[in-house]
């Protein structure tokens, strides 16, 4: 095992976005009282809680939220935690909807920047600086919560940073004499000698869309450099930059190569993992919070695990890109409700499951805490380890694209980046439906 210390410092820019105008959620406080530590009542409340990581598919996250919600309890008898799981997409699906009818959980799950802005704006989520105030700003990794920022205040606090590696299997790679490749041709390279030998090339799973705008926004780093996506999306460049054209052009060379797993377009981001993690496909770009799958996940054969490694994304020949730089950035955090009946006791919650999600989400599950580690007091997989000095040792990190925009602009953007992947769309018209999206927002 490795260990290593934690500091990382990132830098996240906001877009500008379009308004969500809703009310806020409207919860009950209990009927009756408990005895405090101190001899004194406290009226019976329960915080509803809404996340994100199901046991099926995050067993580890899953566990953990538990073990802390059942501390939390024991330690506050008046209060019950409410639970409620979804997996992503559900998730979000449904954030949207019980938004806009008053139903938001007292604490629940939230992206940064441009999916946070919206709910901001009209008035959902509550600023939480009173908790960061109270010693709390102090232990997380710096540029992190700036990530959950608007107007100065915070309105989430984090509970992740991730980077986007191409995992790949390296039992794979090895049965077909093929190596980790670190440009844009040896990469059509391989996945043309995988084609060639019966073995599918790369996992994908773009009926979530998403999951094809991480290998989109990767080669319009590699050929424009950091600046040329951020650019477009910011207003201070443009979307039908030569460059922006060029990455879409490669993603449908990569389609033609045959290099994703058979009806991508039609798999869910879940279905892909299984190919990979089934051996059945030889690469899987996704963020680090898979880790634990690849990691610490007893559930998960030992031998795939030990199997996996992973890559950066390869250079592209003539481009501006950085190997270095990296997909990625602040991940999921916790919003309390702005109109919340048991807001107080929410963000107690709230500040006690921060502080406690980083003492045990390392070890337990492998995952990079918003909260500073220091990771000589924990033992932890090689691999983690690896992908932990690649995102101390980053260039950049640019924040996922339909993160940084708005509703509006990144349903555009998912949505062309599902029609690029299925030739319905060439590059040009990809490039200039973007660009009308956000000029419109101008």
């Amino acid at each position: 095992m490795k260990k290593k210390s934690l500091s990382i410092m990132t830098s996240l820019s906001l877009a500008s976005l379009v308004v969500l105008s809703a009310c806020g959620s409207e919860n009950n406080t209990t009927t009756g009282a408990n005895t405090n530590n101190s001899g004194g009542t406290e009226e019976n409340v329960t915080i509803e809680f809404m996340h994100l990581w199901p046991q099926g598919s995050s067993a580890d996250h899953n566990r953990i939220v538990n073990q802390i919600i059942d501390e939390f309890e024991t330690n506050h008898p008046h209060v019950t935690i409410e639970l409620e799981v979804l997996e992503n997409e559900q998730y979000k699906n449904k954030l949207q909807v019980i938004s806009s009818s008053n139903q938001l959980p007292d604490v629940g799950m939230t992206w940064p920047a441009g999916f946070l802005e919206p709910y901001v704006n009209g008035e959902l989520f509550a600023p939480l600086d009173t908790i960061l105030d109270d010693g709390l700003r102090d232990e997380f990794v710096a540029g992190t919560v700036e990530a959950y920022e608007i107007n100065g205040s915070a309105y989430a606090l984090p509970l992740e940073l991730n980077i986007a590696p191409v995992f790949y299997n390296k039992a794979i790679f090895e049965e077909n004499g093929v190596e980790v490749p670190e440009s844009y041709e040896e990469f059509i390279d391989v996945i043309d000698t995988l084609v060639d030998n019966g073995v599918t090339p790369i996992a994908l799973g773009n009926r979530d869309r998403w999951t094809g705008s991480l290998w989109y926004m990767y080669l319009a780093d590699r050929i424009g450099g950091s600046d040329a996506l951020n650019s477009a999306i910011d207003r201070s460049g443009e979307f039908t930059d030569e460059r922006l054209i060029d990455a879409a052009d490669k993603i449908q060379e990569m389609v033609a190569h045959d290099a994703f797993v058979a009806g991508y377009n039609g798999l869910s981001d879940q279905e892909a993992k299984s190919e990979f993690m089934n051996n059945n496909a030889a690469m899987y770009l996704i963020g680090s919070w898979d880790l634990p799958n690849f990691t610490t996940n007893e559930e998960v054969p030992q031998d795939f695990r030990e199997n996996v490694g992973f890559f950066k994304f390869p250079e592209v020949e003539g481009g501006d890109g950085d190997i270095n730089s990296w997909v990625g950035g602040a991940g999921v955090g916790l919003f309390v409700a702005e109109n919340s009946d048991v807001k107080e006791e929410a963000k107690e919650f709230v500040s006690y499951f921060i502080q406690e999600w980083g003492k045990h989400s390392v070890e337990d599950a492998g995952v990079i805490p918003g909260t500073q580690v220091n990771t000589d007091e924990v033992d932890l997989p090689d691999l983690f380890i690896d992908v932990l000095d690649e995102l101390n040792n980053a260039s950049n990190i640019t924040l996922f694209a339909d993160v940084q925009m708005s509703a509006g602009v990144a349903e555009t953007h998912l949505n062309m980046i599902q029609s690029l992947f299925g030739n319905d769309v060439n590059p040009e018209e990809f490039a200039e439906a973007h660009e009308q999206a956000l000029s419109e927002e101008d």
